[in-house]
């Protein structure tokens, strides 16, 4: 017996492999934005939500009616319209119902939807929900004709392609997703700013984005907050589609007697759960990452109030605050891009004034289609009563024709020029509908009718007319959401930041005295306390190491290390390592030669420094203007060729002059005042050599005389106090120093 078969490797169709997944690759893609991840730019919806809102309609979930199971709902949404998973429905569902998630929920749950801690909400099964108000205005008109109706994915059921409702849902409400290749980001706005706007737009469509602005002053979430950036970058953000907006939470600061405060915070930034902010606060606490901080308490209720206490009363609100805005979620970035599918299904990015456009072109079309939807019905209607007052005109007749013909609705159309609706009609009038008041109320009902219709009849023909009835419906929707409502008011504040202060370091390391000890091979180490300096050099030492540089310090300190090329570096005192041990190479910190020596190392103060090379050049400096910010260092000192940077000293506050001494053993005495103060440079000659070169220089009192050590174990020191013979014009050769000063030319 013969049978016929196919071979399935006839039907293989040679193709370029990268052609083939291109093709299906973009397929997927444009399923994913226009089917899944962006919203119609006309009712803000994606097609879940979309699905979701229309089931509930079917199941009569209005806001006076009783709530059912959100497993009910979920079944309907994927048994016939949205085949996808149980719980990604469910969870589109629990945010159409959440209050922090949407400014104006569309959503009525009862049960536990999840809270603004981060929890989730309940399985579906316990959960009940209805439709909102908010909800009902946005697919007012479904059974207007006022959009077109598709086939749901099995062919069995109808849905609508868009909702036609007279409410801004995708400012309102915002929306984010992430595409193939795109994603949005909207956030929630006021109704009545955003209908204020659009009645500006009704009567002047040429006005701007920064015009719009004067009505629609910014984002407006449902968590509150304060918007902080200037009002020129919120206009650029409208004005292209793409940007951001900075969000503080608000706060307060609450007073607790004797001097003493806490800042009480009462909204969190949009979208920022209050279980992670806690814990990020409490973070910085343990870690000591906020001395000024002490403690955080949550004392939330249905409202937010966290509370945060100071270290001291002497710490300054606003400096908390600001340490808090910079280091925690208390301050987020909620970005702005506009990007939507417009009437025609496209993604594009669109700026606030072609949002606006887009929606009121879509409820004319929509009040458009109404109008004609009605216009239908009023002829249908006026074919009827015409048809009913012929009967009433020959009622003896029609009676007789019922009574005695066999297809008595044939007759009466040929007789009276009936049609067959109007025929049909007459055949299925009740017997009490012959009275003669019934006659009066459908001449009156017929009059009623056709004054309507001249009217609709004027609407469809006219765009003035139209524009002026979309007024009014905006008008009558700006009364239920307008901002002395309680769902209108404004939550969100728009208030620009002040500039940001520089946070002192104190703010951020907790300020602990500690003793910084560092050795002549560059190992450096912070010993806990003020330690006495003569035991630093008894100190643990590597073998063949010694002391080099030892002071008292804070943690909160900056730590100037120079280096004989002229650069300086900064070094963190709370970064260094701990007195155990050696301590660690200082020349793994920061980015220095092996090659080159270092020859200071101090605390940074508010004070000056007396700066000095070998070949006898200096400048008085600004130690502000040493400190660097990266691992490089900066450059101060421009040293000549053959030169090296030899002399850093602190100038004392009262010091009037300069002690210079060189290696030829000459000393000069000249007033500071001829030193010129620079942030960078090679400075000007302090004295000048035949040969060698500078040995020391000192800034020290005039009238205190110039004082040195003696030699020897006694401590003693010696003071000239006659300094006349050396005073001279800076740059002079000098002579020699007075009796007893040291043989190795230092002042100590």
């Amino acid at each position: 017996m013969a049978t016929d078969f196919t071979d399935p490797f006839d039907q293989i169709i040679d193709a370029p492999f990268d052609s083939a997944l291109s093709e299906r690759y973009l397929v997927y893609a444009l399923s994913t934005i226009t089917a899944r991840s962006l919203p119609d730019v006309r009712d803000g919806l994606k097609p879940v939500h979309r699905r979701l809102l229309w089931a509930m309609r079917l199941l009569k979930l209005d806001p006076s009616a009783g709530y059912k199971k959100c497993a009910r709902v979920v079944g309907d949404v994927i048994g016939k319209y949205h085949p996808h998973g149980d719980q990604s429905v469910y969870d589109a569902m629990v945010r159409l119902a959440q209050t922090f998630s949407l400014r104006y929920p569309l959503v009525d749950g009862q049960g536990n939807f999840g809270n603004v801690d981060g929890d989730n909400a309940a399985a579906m099964r316990y959960t009940e929900a209805r439709l909102t108000a908010a909800a009902n205005d946005l697919m007012a008109g479904l059974d207007e004709g006022t959009v077109d109706f598709r086939l749901t994915y099995n062919g069995e059921e109808e849905e609508p392609e868009i909702f036609p409702g007279l409410f801004p849902n995708l400012l309102a409400n915002g929306a984010s997703g992430i595409a193939v290749g795109m994603a949005t980001s909207i956030p929630p706005h006021n109704v009545a700013e955003l209908i204020d706007a659009s009645m500006l737009l009704v009567d002047q469509p040429e006005v701007d984005d920064a015009q719009l602005l004067q009505f629609v002053q910014g984002p407006d979430f449902p968590t509150g907050g304060v918007v902080v950036d200037s009002a020129s970058a919120i206009a650029e953000a409208y004005a292209t589609g793409r940007g951001g907006f900075r969000v503080r939470s608000r706060w307060e600061k609450q007073d607790e007697g004797r001097g003493t405060w806490v800042a009480v915070i009462t909204e969190i930034p949009y979208q920022v759960q209050k279980s992670k902010l806690i814990e990020q606060i409490a973070h910085l606490i343990s870690e000591k990452k906020l001395p000024i901080l002490a403690d955080i308490r949550d004392e939330s209720d249905e409202q937010i109030r966290i509370v945060l206490e100071p270290r001291s009363r002497t710490v300054e609100p606003d400096m908390l605050m600001e340490s808090l805005f910079r280091l925690t979620d208390l301050e987020t970035r909620v970005s702005l891009n506009l990007n939507v599918l417009d009437a025609n299904r496209t993604p594009r990015v669109m700026s606030l004034k072609e949002v606006l456009v887009a929606w009121l072109q879509h409820q004319i079309e929509v009040l458009v289609r109404r109008s004609q939807h009605r216009l239908a019905r009023i002829d249908d209607r006026i074919e009827l009563l015409d048809g009913y007052l012929v009967a009433y005109l020959n009622l003896d007749r029609v009676i007789e024709i019922i009574r005695t013909e066999d297809e008595p609705k044939q007759v009466m159309m040929a007789e009276f020029g009936l049609t067959d609706r109007q025929a049909e009609a007459i055949l299925n009038m009740r017997l009490r509908s012959l009275r003669r008041l019934e006659e009066m109320e459908i001449r009156k009902e017929r009059d009623t009718l056709d004054a309507e219709r001249k009217t609709l009849a004027a609407l469809i023909d006219s765009p003035a007319r139209q524009r002026t009835q979309l007024k009014r419906d905006l008008a009558k929707v700006r009364e239920r959401y307008g901002p002395e409502t309680a769902i209108g008011r404004r939550r969100t504040l728009i208030e620009e930041a002040a500039p940001a202060r520089e946070i002192p370091l104190e703010a951020m390391v907790e300020r602990e005295p500690i003793t910084v000890i560092m050795s002549q091979r560059g190992w450096i180490r912070a010993m806990k306390g003020h330690n006495d300096l003569a035991s630093a050099d008894a100190a643990k030492f590597k073998e063949g190491d010694g002391p080099a540089f030892a002071f008292h310090a804070q943690t909160t300190d900056k730590i100037l290390l120079a280096a004989d090329n002229g650069r300086f570096y900064t070094l963190a005192a709370d970064k260094l390592p701990g007195g155990r041990g050696f301590g660690e190479p200082v020349r793994l910190m920061i980015d220095i030669d092996a090659e080159t020596g270092i020859i200071a190392l101090m605390p940074a103060t508010q004070g000056k420094l007396l700066l000095a090379s070998s070949d006898g050049r200096g400048f008085v400096a600004a130690m502000s203007d040493a400190i660097a910010e990266t691992r490089k260092g900066k450059q101060l000192v421009n040293v000549r060729p053959g030169a090296r940077l030899k002399i850093i000293r602190e100038i004392p506050a009262e010091a009037d002059y300069v002690a210079v001494i060189g290696d030829n053993r000459k000393l000069v005495v000249f007033p500071i005042g001829e030193l010129p103060e620079m942030a960078r440079g090679q400075g000007v000659t302090l004295q000048r050599y035949r040969d060698g070169g500078l040995s020391d220089a000192i800034a020290f009192r005039f009238e205190e005389g110039l004082s040195w050590t003696m030699g020897g174990e006694t401590g003693r020191t010696r003071t000239e106090a006659d300094l006349t013979p050396w005073r001279v014009a800076r740059g002079a050769a000098g002579r020699m120093p007075p009796t007893g000063f040291p043989r190795n030319n230092r002042f100590g």
